[in-house]
């Protein structure tokens, strides 16, 4: 093969100007720091699907494209979540809703309920071991849908834009799915939250996460920019009058929750639990979750459902200043629960809910403080309700995949969040001997002209342009010497495979 340093710059009039061009320094920073703002947004591994773990609560994601909604809410829907890696894996170049973090779910992908055409890329066959290309699992019968699965969020059964929207969602802790007359961990508009209307004009709803963390989200929320159920962005809106100040609750149950679980609302301005703000609206559209198969859709409630929706956005900022927490709407006068619980404890002589406000008949949401949970009666009577709602007693754990450390010495981290030169080399260490030491010396080979070829550039300080990587490659098409050397010098020449050892291997 002739030598490549005899190809020399091209001059200037064949030249891309300096502006459209890059050296090779300016292209390798770059690409690393593509994978760099890559790792940022996806800072686990996915190359582990959740299923064979069991039912989770964890971050859930819908593809749109393998289970499109139906034009009508009133159609029958087949929803299908799936996990943080098989979101990436298996449907990367699909339309996905993010639906952040649900309780008791298993992954859907490669099951009953996504299309064969869509495998799961990261499981393995039960028969014959295999993995991926898995299709037709049984999907988990119990795992439980709402309109979130749709693309459609809050009472109102907006879909989220987070590129247009503004303001602040919260998601409900959920006591109840759908067929049980909750909300299913939906997302609320405050306003919706409390019955008034809402602005169309550019929303009142994208999303950016409060400081302190919600016990229903973990370090995994933190990482994703995730704390507190709650979201918001720059320059929101302000909350509406007689909403609480976001920094004096760590958690909601709307209305329908609420509703159905009637027993909470003695809980109501008591020790631990804000003051009920109250649903307003006397004709508030009713939102139809899509009938999904197998629920009974007279389950559902007349009222509109709650929720809360979090983007991932790692600037935390500080809430508005406190606002009152008893400001009320004029337009009605709430029954006065904020002074009926004593602050004697539970389990003293009395049980505690016999000491708390009688059930009130009308509708309203509770806010939770951080120490909530100290505060329910565990009395023989209460005790079993609790029991039934577990993340009402302790605070719930958030599966988390395993944070990708691709860049550490021991090269663990996943192969999907590897960089480009961490693959390659992983896939070569992976291949046959005597192919591999074919390549490092056609590699090493090429290298080596590949620099001869450079180096008068890098000595002018000239950009390398299209013209001369053209000119430089058909040299090397047309030189059938130096294709015989190459091929004379991978077969016997040099000593040892000459590969130079990376990090982690």
């Amino acid at each position: 093969m002739a030598e490549a340093s005899e190809v020399q710059p091209a001059d200037s009039g064949s030249q891309i100007s300096a502006a459209d061009s890059q050296t090779a320094q300016e292209y390798i920073a770059e690409q690393l720091r593509l994978e760099a703002d890559a790792k940022e947004a996806l800072p686990y591994q996915f190359d582990s699907c959740t299923k064979p773990l069991g039912a989770l609560r964890q971050s859930l994601f819908s593809c749109l494209t393998c289970n499109p909604p139906p034009k009508s809410v009133n159609d029958p829907y087949s929803a299908a979540g799936v996990c943080y890696s098989c979101s990436i894996s298996c449907h990367g170049d699909h339309e996905l809703v993010e639906l952040f973090s649900k309780r008791d779910f298993e992954c859907d992908c490669g099951t009953t309920r996504t299309p064969e055409s869509t495998p799961c890329n990261l499981r393995s066959h039960g028969t014959s071991g295999t993995k991926g290309n898995v299709t037709g699992e049984l999907a988990r019968p119990s795992n439980k849908y709402n309109h979130n699965f749709a693309g459609r969020f809050c009472g109102c059964g907006d879909e989220y834009d987070p590129h247009k929207e503004k303001g602040t969602m919260f998601q409900c802790l959920g006591l109840g799915t759908v067929e049980e007359g909750g909300c299913g961990e939906d997302w609320w508009h405050p306003e919706c939250i409390m019955g008034l209307s809402r602005h169309k004009d550019g929303g009142l709803s994208s999303m950016k996460t409060k400081a302190p963390p919600l016990p229903s989200v973990t370090e995994e929320a933190e990482v994703q920019g995730q704390t507190n159920g709650t979201l918001y962005k720059d320059d929101d809106p302000p909350l509406p009058f007689g909403f609480p100040a976001e920094d004096d609750f760590e958690h909601m149950i709307c209305y329908k929750c609420v509703d159905a679980n009637p027993w909470i609302k003695q809980y109501a301005g008591s020790t631990g639990f804000l003051p009920p703000v109250h649903f307003f609206g006397r004709e508030a559209p009713q939102i139809k979750t899509p009938v999904l198969p197998g629920q009974n859709g007279s389950a559902q409630s007349d009222a509109p459902v709650v929720s809360a929706k979090r983007k991932m956005d790692d600037d935390i900022e500080e809430s508005e200043a406190k606002r009152s927490k008893t400001d009320l709407t004029a337009t009605d006068t709430p029954v006065d629960v904020s002074t009926a619980a004593p602050d004697a404890q539970p389990g003293v002589d009395q049980a505690y809910h016999t000491r708390l406000q009688p059930i009130a008949d009308k509708r309203f949401s509770i806010f939770l403080k951080e120490d909530f949970r100290e505060h329910f009666c565990r009395c023989k009577d209460c005790f079993p309700r609790l029991a039934k709602l577990p993340h009402l007693l302790e605070e719930e754990d958030t599966y988390e995949p395993p944070i990708s450390e691709s860049d550490h010495g021991d090269g663990q981290g996943s192969v999907g969040s590897r960089s480009l030169l961490d693959r390659g080399e992983a896939a070569l260490s992976n291949m046959d001997r005597a192919r591999a030491i074919e390549g490092v010396m056609a590699y090493n080979h090429l290298k080596d002209n590949l620099k001869s070829f450079l180096q008068p550039f890098a000595d002018s300080g000239q950009a390398v342009g299209a013209e001369d990587i053209k000119a430089y490659f058909a040299k090397l098409r047309g030189d059938e010497a130096g294709l015989a050397q190459a091929a004379t010098t991978a077969d016997g020449g040099g000593d040892g495979d000459n590969r130079r050892e990376q990090s982690g291997y």
